[in-house]
């Protein structure tokens, strides 16, 4: 049985100047495949509304089904740590309110840590919550709600691996020391770019992961598996940049599926037929 990865391993990887493998997953059997891949962290994202439910807008997600989605990412994973992300409303409604939200990951979900959108926002919430002995997987940088406080068009800043502007490099280094100090475990920075990010990752001790935007500059990588895989309905016809394309090949099977039926022929996996 492989080794259970804990805080200490990611910090001794950080250390080491070992990489961090993280995914996004938001169901069991999803989770169950990363585990076995042996990611380091498996994140339950409150992207699951737009991306698996078809929300327009992430925002719509609340923390009841966060909690159930966690649940599931939970049940399959036995060797990552499992991080679950604050929905729209509980960081916002204060500190209270965000405590209230993280006890309920941790006993309602057994998750190992929470994961704060806009975490500088919110120091005491964070602090209050590491207090709490619940570990902190806070997320800051550039992102559509803090990009008009940095005073850069959020659109304008590539999805690529580009550089987001260096002017902002000491204001974000002063942002993740103000992270790690108010007790975060681990930060996920956005559109970090290398000069900046790698700034941000030789500042603070802790790791340092990131999604878009982030590189082999930082102490790791965060990425949705369906992403990875190429698991979306878009894939079928505009085939991504993945490392697979589920979604192609799931459509032969069920167009193979669908024919077998119409044809009175029994399905693959079906009892036999009787000559």
């Amino acid at each position: 049985m492989p080794e259970k990865i804990t805080l200490r391993t990611l910090q001794g990887m950080k250390n080491d100047g070992r990489k961090i493998v993280g995914v996004v997953a938001w169901d069991y059997q999803i989770a169950r495949i990363a585990d076995r891949a042996g990611v380091d962290i498996v994140s339950v994202g409150d992207t699951v509304g737009v991306n698996l439910w078809g929300h327009a807008n992430p925002l719509e997600v609340t923390m009841d089904q966060m909690i159930v989605v966690a649940q599931a990412v939970r049940r399959g994973v036995s060797r990552a740590l499992v991080s679950a992300d604050f929905p729209f409303g509980p960081l916002q409604e204060g500190t209270d309110s965000a405590l209230r939200a993280a006890i309920r990951f941790v006993k309602e979900a057994g998750v190992d840590m929470v994961k704060l959108d806009a975490a500088p926002d919110f120091l005491d919430s964070v602090t209050a919550i590491t207090r709490a002995g619940i570990p902190v997987f806070a997320q800051f940088g550039i992102t559509p709600q803090t990009a008009l406080r940095y005073g850069v068009e959020y659109h304008a800043i590539p999805s690529s691996d580009d550089q987001v502007p260096v002017t902002m490099r000491d204001a974000l280094v002063a942002e993740a020391k103000r992270l790690e100090e108010a007790g975060a475990v681990l930060l996920n920075f956005t559109n970090s770019g290398p000069v900046v990010g790698r700034a941000v990752a030789e500042a603070v001790s802790i790791p340092v992961v990131g999604g878009f935007g982030g590189g082999p500059w930082l102490d790791g990588r965060m990425r949705m598996a369906h992403a990875a895989i190429g698991y979306a309905a878009s894939a079928v016809d505009d085939p991504p940049d993945t490392y697979a394309n589920v979604a192609r090949t799931a459509l032969g099977a069920i167009t193979a599926y669908a024919e077998d039926v119409r044809a009175a022929r029994q399905v693959a996996g079906g009892i036999p037929v009787p000559p």
